[in-house]
This record gives structure tokens, sequence and C-alpha cells, in this order.
């Protein structure tokens, strides 16, 4: 008992291990479960213009870091004649041009592939509560600031819906006297975030491109950013409602300028957007430098041993095949994993090509091995022989075929000689013995597993798993395990067993 609880427990764990990498996958590379999966791909660019005096040029600009609901996948600059750096500073994530000179009209290029992902996002941020900043008004504006602030404060038991009352005053079809004196001298964003911070609420203004296929020359949008318990959340200054629209990517946090130019005037940055598609196995091997668990992955091997991986990935299927149909259902094959070789074949060609291949040389390799019966020779001399003689017949196939314009010889070259020969062998002796209906069983089991194989083999899905998602192969060897601890009848027992059954 105390072995076989272990040995459950053991496959438990191969199962458990195995779907639990293939999520991690998913999740931190964000490779598909399903093959030909797509994915809507933002493509940004920012362009700055700008007049150069003739001197030493230093420009910087602000970079999206991790925005809410949007993913990074790629990033580069356009910048002739410029060096160009990616500076991580206490002014956050920076882009940086420099040249030594330069003079007149200057044009440099930022461009950044977005996708969106619900997961993507800023972590927590670990610092202290922020504290509100001094807010200074003239004594009209705040005598006015004061009842706006005591007016929402009587409706609002949060400081997003402090500032969620707030926007509907100063946005009101007819706002009141002390709305209409504020607005007249600060934007409201600008408004909104004193009037909050006045209430000793930390608030600050961010911007945001608001994304729209196919448009040219776009500027950034204000957000209001509000402090609430312990998170900095988005605030629509419009309509009071919070959290960013599905459609804003957060470029720039407050605190931060967008553009910094040195050795220059009259600065301006504009962005362009275009939304693309991506297949999403694309998207996956795009990151797979910037995740920890890409190191494991087969996309970073050469591309000639990724082509033998996808074979080699693909057996453990076929053995879990096989032995489900020799020990669950009974099925009689020729040899244990001949089935899964000759499937493997099939993939490299058409099935009925690869099927007549097979049936063609193993028919000839068998009317030899029964002339070599009678030579008397020993097993082997009679192997090595019929090694020799299904080269040479796999040849003079592969030549009659190439003359006649058809494939068919070519395709035997896939298959193991050896365990060809070996299988003609054995089905010979097979046929010494039990006669030639032991030998059509067999063959006949053989084939049918084969072309089982073949099809699960050939099916999209089947591929993309086995080779994206390797681990999956610990839940097969459990499988396999488990049908290994069977020992109840099979299926083709129970019909021989239901006619006796029937009798009784």
């Amino acid at each position: 008992m105390k072995s076989k609880s272990g040995f459950y427990l053991a496959v438990l764990v191969l199962v458990v291990t195995g779907l639990s990498l293939a999520w991690l996958r998913h999740t931190e590379l964000q490779v598909p479960f399903k093959p030909g999966q797509k994915n809507a791909v933002w493509l940004i660019e920012a362009r700055i213009d700008f007049q150069a005096f003739g001197e030493p040029v230093r420009v910087s600009l602000n970079l999206p870091d991790n925005p809410p609901r949007y993913r990074q996948v790629s990033e580069q600059a356009a910048s002739t004649g410029y060096g160009f750096a990616i500076v991580d500073g206490p002014k956050g994530r920076r882009g940086e041009w420099t040249r030594r000179n330069a003079r007149g009209p200057q044009t440099l290029y930022y461009k950044v592939q977005m996708v969106q992902d619900s997961q993507a996002g800023p972590e927590a941020e670990k610092q202290k509560q922020p504290q509100p900043e001094d807010v200074f008004w003239d004594a009209l504006q705040a005598t006015a600031a004061y009842q706006l602030v005591e007016q929402a404060y009587v409706k609002s038991s949060t400081p997003t819906s402090f500032a969620r009352e707030l926007a509907k005053q100063l946005t009101a079809s007819k706002p009141d006297q002390n709305a209409s004196l504020l607005l007249s001298q600060y934007t409201l964003p600008t408004l909104i975030t004193r009037l909050l911070n006045h209430a000793g609420i930390p608030a600050r203004v961010s911007m945001g491109l608001e994304l729209q296929d196919a448009r040219r020359y776009q500027s950034l949008k204000p957000i209001l950013e509000v402090y609430d318990t312990d998170r900095w959340v988005p605030v629509d200054p419009r309509t009071g409602d919070h959290g960013l629209p599905e459609n804003m990517l957060l470029w720039q946090r407050a605190g931060k300028s967008l553009l910094d130019v040195t050795g220059g005037e009259d600065s301006e940055v504009k962005f362009s957007m275009l939304r693309q598609t991506m297949p999403a196995m694309d998207l996956a091997r795009l990151q797979q430098d910037k995740n920890g668990i890409s190191r494991f992955s087969l996309y970073s091997l050469p591309i000639e041993e990724q082509s033998v991986f996808k074979l080699l990935l693909l057996l453990p299927l076929g053995a879990l095949i096989v032995t489900f149909m020799r020990i669950i259902v009974g099925v009689h094959t020729s040899g244990t994993f001949m089935p899964v070789l000759i499937a493997l074949s099939f993939l490299q060609t058409q099935l009925v090509q690869g099927l007549s291949a097979f049936l063609l040389i193993v028919a000839l390799g068998l009317v030899l091995r029964g002339y070599l019966s009678r030579l008397n020779l020993l097993m082997v001399a009679r192997i090595s022989t019929l090694i020799v003689l299904v080269i040479f017949l796999t040849s003079i196939i592969s030549v009659i075929g190439h003359e006649l314009g058809f494939n068919l010889g070519l395709t035997i070259t896939f298959f193991p000689m050896i365990i060809i020969a070996w299988t003609i062998e054995r089905m010979s002796i097979l046929w010494e013995e039990e006669g030639s209906r032991e030998v059509l069983i067999q063959g006949l089991g053989s084939l049918g597993v084969a072309i089982l194989s073949y099809i699960c083999m050939r099916m999209d899905i089947v591929r993309h798993l086995t080779f994206n998602f390797p681990e999956l192969h610990l839940v097969l060897l459990a499988a396999i395990l488990l049908m290994g601890q069977y020992t109840g009848y099979k299926l083709t027992e129970l019909k021989r067993f239901g006619v006796m059954r029937g009798h009784h």
C-alpha cells in the first residue's frame, strides 16, 4: 500500500509540475495555447522636431514605463547622426539622443510596439504616503476654492468620489460663479488637482496617448491621478469616472517632463499610431530575452536543431498511443514502438505514399527472407543480409519512382533500415511459428496504430503544444505510468468474454 501511495504521489507531482510550468510559460511569455492565434499590436511613433543652435545637442524624451494594461513588445530609435541610449534614472525611463554639433531643423524618431494585456501594469508602488502639494491662491480664488471643496466634501466618502464630485461641479452645463471664476484661470485637470491638494488629498496630472488607428500628429492628453488608499487611481477630469479608458496609453507620469532639449529651441513632439495584427507566437519570441523562463525555450536553439526537436517531441505522444492501444485496447503490433517510427516517417510525406512504400518494401523483404530461410544462415548473418537487401531495394524503388515522376521511393529513406529489416525477420519467424493469420493480425495492428499516431501527430494543436510547451510531456509520462499499472481486461477481450456470458 505504501509503495502504491508513493507511485500515485509521483504521478500527481508529474501532472501538477507539467501543467504548472505550461501555465507559467503561457502567462509569463504569452505563448498561446492555440496555434495561429493573432494579437492586436499598436505601432506608435513619436516625432521630435526642433531647431539646433550649432552646438552640442542633448534631447531627452520621457518613455512609457510599464503602463497599465499595455505590454511593450519592442522599441527602436531612428536618428541619423545621433547617438541614442535608454536611461533609467531619477526622472524615470527616458530616451536620450546626443550629438556633438548640429545646426538647423532637426527631426528624431522613437518607435514602440505595444500590445494590450489586462494583467500588465506597474507593481504596487513601494513608497511612503505621498504628501499633498502646497497650493497658493489669491484672496478671491481662495474663497471660491473653499466653497467648491466644501460642497464636494459633503457628497463624497473617498478621495476618488471626492474627485468625481469636483468634476461634476466644474463640468456642469451651468457652473456656478465659483467654478466659472477658477476655470477662467486654470485648465480643468490642473484646477481639480489644485483643489484636491488644497483639501489635503494627494493628486497629480499625468499624460496619456489616446490610441486610434491610423492617426497622425496627435498630442498627449492630461490624466488626473488621485492617491486613494495605497495607489494612484486615474480619474477622467471631464466625467469623474475612475480608471483609464480602454484605448488610453499612460505615457508620462506626473513630476516628469515630457521633452527636454539642450542646444536647441522650438521643440515639439507629435505622435502617430497604427493598429496591426501579429501572430501571438511572434510576439512571444520577441520577448524571449526578457523573462527568466525563456532560457528554457527551444527557440533559443539553432534553427536546424529546432527542426529536429519538432519531430522528436512527437515521439512521447506516439508512445502514449501505442501504450493505450496495446494495454487498454489489446491491439497486437509487430514490435513495441515500430508503429511510432512508421508514423514519424509518414509525417514527412503524404500518408498514401508512405503507406504504399512501407507495404512494398516489407512485402519484397518477406519474399527475400523466404529465400534466405532455405540457406540455413545464422541469425546475425540473416539480419545483416536483410539490411543490405532493404537498402538495395530502397535505392531501386527511389530510382524507379524518380523516373516515373513519383516520390514514392524517396519516402522510404526516412524509415530506420535496421528496424525494417528486423520487422521483416520477426514477421517471417512468426509466419513459420504461428502462421500467416498471426502475421496479418500483427501487421494490420501495426499499420492501424501507426495511422492513428500519424493522424494525432498531424494535428496543428498537437504539434504546437508538444514543441512550445515541452513540459506537458510530464503529463504524458504520468498517463503512461498509470496505464502501466493496469491489469484488467482489454477492450478486445470484453467482446470475447461477452459471448461466453451470453451462453451462460
